[in-house]
């Protein structure tokens, strides 16, 4: 597999040549739609390095792991979606740190809590977010 690639787009013989695949079997991914190369104006394949990543990932899972087609459609779409959870977890947590942040009153001045009758402690928040999912087993 590659290990250094540059900014641009590839032409199909060069990835083939690159990943040491037949330009078919890059053809074949694209029909499955593993692979959604753009095009140019002369309709020729362009691959990005997107495209390279994820032609690795499909790579890896057939060569190495002996997983078929459908599998690995199965798999890069589960990548997906579990990203797309990630994505929206993250902006969950950055959201409610927000709010958190927003409702929390400031710290008295250094003065005031010196003069008080009854010392002032402060406390500060800590928000921990997990998240988790149960195996459930169906009884048959």
């Amino acid at each position: 597999m590659a290990t250094k690639r540059s900014k641009g787009a590839y032409m199909i013989s060069s990835v083939a040549q690159q990943y040491d695949v037949h330009p078919q079997t890059l053809r074949l991914y694209e029909r499955e739609g593993l692979l959604k190369p753009s095009r140019s104006d002369g309709n020729t394949r362009l691959y990005t390095d997107e495209d390279l990543e994820r032609l690795e990932i499909i790579l890896k899972l057939t060569r190495e792991l002996g997983v078929n087609l459908a599998g690995v459609e199965i798999i890069l779409n589960m990548r997906e979606k579990m990203e797309e959870m990630q994505r929206q977890i993250e902006q969950f947590v950055a959201a409610m740190n927000q709010e958190l942040a927003a409702h929390t009153r400031p710290a008295p001045a250094a003065s005031t809590a010196n003069q008080s009758l009854i010392p002032v402690v402060t406390a500060a928040a800590v928000v921990r977010v997990e998240v988790g999912v149960k195996g459930r087993r169906r009884k048959s």
